[in-house]
């Protein structure tokens, strides 16, 4: 459209007429634009402000708006330059449709407030050449008989243009070919069309259809053109006789084929069309009823099929003359002749017979036991009328000849129920013919049940864990037994084989569901008193005679955190508190107590921790929160209370977690040399049986006879007197220290801890070595030394002696 517009470079032009009116003293005044169709958005038409002689503001200040009269808004206004502009394309054809007229106009008004003023305009639309030529149909279809004389007239669809003028269709051309042309045609309205001529004659037997394009061009620059689908059907004459495509045939037929069956489909040929190439088949008056009445002739499409039953035996050949005739005015025809030839065939199915049937049958019933006689027989003569038979394979039944014809089903093999309850024996019998004709017979064999399994448990130990507390009547576990066998020899009872245990009935424990299987807790059990129970239960069917199994059962009783620990060291008193003394000179890492409890549950119920609930100084003592000893983390000094008191939780590991606690008073108190400086030696045996001590040996005892054995023959021998012989004799000063407590496991107690912190034993060398000032003229007398000192014996005895005479307090040994 763009090539179009150039070379005419579209024209603006404006014509002002002004009309004075006496009657209305009023000015009216038509602005006229004229443009092509098919602008594009946003082309500038024309500038308003110019033509109208208004300027920009006036738009903007008086609201200036267009108005298309009558039609939609193709156009508007830009206010901000006065332009009159495309909005949307504007088609002609669409805008104007009808063609009567050349010119299409639009009429415009501009409008103005303030005050209010109106300015008209007319818009021309000018044509473009920008539609084809078309064809009111495509295709035009024009039959014409082959005998058509030439110079014949034929009219074609004419085309149309919905442009005007020069643009509008113009001229007709039609393709090349050497029996038709045209004849242009002209209308009172201009309008241009063609007629078809034929100029040489049709033989539809060289061709039958007539391809032709017939293209319209108009007047446009450039040209447009639109084309039409010319298709000329040459119609037949009846020229030609119909022709088989052989003289004679010969068909051979089997005996006994289907009656309808197709022997022989005739095919002739006829070079015309339509009804001059539509055929007729018939019979000639040579053909014989016993042949038109064996065989029956289509008489639309020569098919030739069986009318009833032929046999090879009653008649072998059948001659016979067919006819075609098309169906022209004057019908032409032609004939064939045809031999049907009866072939023999093996048409006699072999017959088979079951007699004597035994089912159903025991699932035990003996090999080679006759289950059923089988008859076998055949119509025909020769290898056609021979018979072989056999039976499904892999099934445990044999075929066994007992005569001519006659064979007896026999088992083959030992049965059974449960892995096959009913067999489907398929017999085929098939003849030696050629093809084959066979035949088939199914027998369905069922099985009675036998009782002849027993029952069997999935598991042959079953395990099951049971929570100690349960509640009486608490399912454990359903055992149940299979038994494949059916009905009463498939129905199981549960029973618990009896075992007593301590006087106990398993039946008094436990008990089974004799239906299902499910086995139930009759009583509360403790893990404490009782952990586990080993006992059979037995399946038993319902058979004759009964079939029965056992399994074993082992019940294991879980450990529940159902007992609180129990504090056996340091013992005292229900609800009282322990009550200590030590020396305020107790060394860093000294042991003050240890806190013994036990647990009577197992396993990580039973694992028994410490920890501090209330500890009066916490930088002064820790606790072993697995042994639960209680050790100094410092000495002592003169800011510390002389009193402390500890608290200590002993809990166990379960879920939840069980505790007990213990309160411990620790007093200090000053070590006083002379206050014991004329004391006699009290004997060792006096520390060792104290009543700490004693409570300690029955709490372990509770634990472990074995340790309770072992712990007494240990202080046995440590509490044996030294030999008198090589004891040293006592001083007057001889000090022993002050008794607390006496821990097991030759733990160090409070004296010995005021006597290591004097001295240092080097058992190397023999050497006693002072520590700290020891008062003057002060003698010690150490008659057993405690292997919580860290010294060792001196000599191979049971006890060595040591003694030091200090004569200052910063005098060595």
């Amino acid at each position: 459209m763009e090539s179009n517009l150039k070379p005419r470079s579209w024209r603006r032009y404006v014509w002002l007429f002004l009309l004075f009116s006496a009657v209305f003293q009023s000015t009216l005044a038509v602005t006229h634009y004229s443009i092509p169709e098919e602008m594009e958005v946003g082309s500038v038409v024309a500038n308003l402000g110019t033509d109208l002689g208004l300027d920009v503001q006036t738009f903007i200040q008086r609201n200036a708006r267009l108005d298309v009269i009558a039609n939609k808004k193709y156009l508007a206004i830009n206010k901000d330059r006065g332009d009159l502009y495309i909005l949307e394309k504007i088609d002609r054809e669409h805008l104007c449709p009808l063609k009567t007229s050349t010119t299409c106009f639009l009429k415009l008004e501009v409008i103005l407030d303030n005050p209010v003023r109106i300015f008209y305009i007319e818009l021309e639309i000018t044509d473009i050449n920008d539609n084809n030529p078309q064809f009111r149909r495509d295709t035009v279809n024009l039959d014409i008989t082959e005998s058509t004389s030439v110079g014949e007239r034929f009219s074609v669809s004419n085309a149309v243009d919905s442009d005007v003028g020069s643009n509008s269709v113009k001229t007709y051309y039609l393709s090349k070919n050497e029996h038709f042309d045209i004849e242009i045609q002209s209308g009172r309205d201009g309008s241009k069309f063609a007629d078809l001529i034929l100029k040489s004659a049709l033989d539809r037997e060289k061709q039958a259809v007539h391809n032709l394009v017939l293209t319209a061009v108009d007047g446009g620059v450039p040209q447009r053109s639109g084309t039409a689908s010319i298709i000329v059907r040459v119609l037949d004459a009846n020229d030609n006789a119909p022709k088989f495509d052989q003289e004679s045939y010969t068909i051979h037929l089997r005996e006994n084929s289907p009656i309808g069956s197709l022997v022989v489909k005739l095919n002739a040929t006829d070079l015309d069309e339509g009804s001059n190439a539509g055929l007729v088949y018939s019979y000639s008056l040579y053909t014989s009823e016993k042949t038109q009445k064996a065989f029956s002739l289509d008489f639309n499409n020569g098919e030739i099929r069986v009318k009833e039953t032929v046999n090879y035996e009653d008649f072998r050949i059948y001659d016979m003359e067919v006819i075609a005739t098309d169906k022209g005015n004057n019908p032409l025809s032609n004939q064939c002749k045809l031999s049907i030839v009866i072939t023999d065939i093996n048409d006699n199915h072999p017959e088979i017979s079951i007699k004597s049937l035994s089912s159903p049958v025991k699932e035990d019933i003996p090999v080679n036991t006759v289950i059923a006689v089988v008859s076998v027989s055949d119509k025909d003569s020769g290898e056609n009328g021979h018979v072989d038979i056999n039976i499904s394979d892999n099934l445990p039944f044999a075929l066994k000849e007992s005569s001519d014809n006659y064979y007896e089903l026999i088992v083959s093999e030992p049965l059974d129920r449960e892995k096959m309850p009913e067999y489907d024996i398929t017999i085929t019998v098939t003849d030696r013919g050629n093809p084959p004709l066979s035949d088939n017979e199914t027998i369905t064999l069922e099985l009675l049940d036998v009782n002849d399994n027993v029952p069997q448990f999935p598991q042959t130990f079953y395990t099951i864990p049971v929570m100690e507390n349960n509640a009486p009547g608490t399912l454990l576990s359903s055992l149940t037994a299979l038994d494949p066998d059916l009905h009463e020899n498939q129905y199981l009872v549960y029973f618990i084989i009896e075992k007593e245990i301590v006087n106990t009935s398993m039946s008094m424990l436990f008990s089974i569901n004799p239906e299902n299987g499910n086995l139930y807790a009759l009583k509360t059990f403790d893990y404490e008193i009782e952990k586990e129970f080993l006992f059979h239960i037995e399946a038993r069917d319902s058979g004759v005679p009964p079939l029965s199994s056992n399994v074993t059962v082992h019940i294991i009783i879980m450990d529940q955190n159902d007992n609180t620990p129990v504090i056996v060291s340091p013992w005292r008193a229900h609800g009282s508190v322990v009550e200590e003394k030590i020396p305020r000179s107790t060394d860093k890492g000294t042991l003050i107590a240890k806190v013994i409890a036990i647990d009577s549950d197992s396993v990580h119920n039973s694992r028994i921790t410490y920890q501090f609930l209330q500890n009066t100084d916490a930088t002064l003592f820790s606790l072993d929160q697995y042994n639960g000893e209680i050790r100094t983390m410092r000495m002592f000094s003169y800011r510390d209370s002389r009193h402390q008191r500890l608290v200590v939780i002993a809990k166990d590991n379960g879920e939840p977690a069980l505790s007990a606690t213990v309160t411990i008073k620790l007093s200090t108190v000053e070590t006083a040399l002379k206050t014991y400086a004329d004391m006699t030696e009290v004997p060792l045996e006096y520390d060792i049986f104290s009543d700490l001590n004693l409570y300690l040996v029955i709490g372990l005892g509770s634990v472990s006879f074995l340790l309770l054995i072992t712990i007494l023959v240990t202080i046995v021998l440590k509490c044996q007197k030294p030999n008198p012989s090589k004891a040293a004799p006592p001083s007057r000063n001889s000090v022993i220290s002050e008794r607390n407590s006496t821990i097991a496991d030759s733990t160090l107690v409070s004296n010995d801890a005021y006597w290591y912190s004097l001295f240092l034993a080097e058992t190397r060398k023999g050497k006693l070595v002072v520590r700290q000032p020891v008062p003057k003229g002060s003698r010690y007398f150490v008659s057993s030394i405690p292997r919580s000192t860290g010294l060792s014996e001196t000599s191979d005895s049971a006890a060595s002696t040591l003694q030091a005479s200090t004569t200052t307090s910063s005098s060595s040994t």
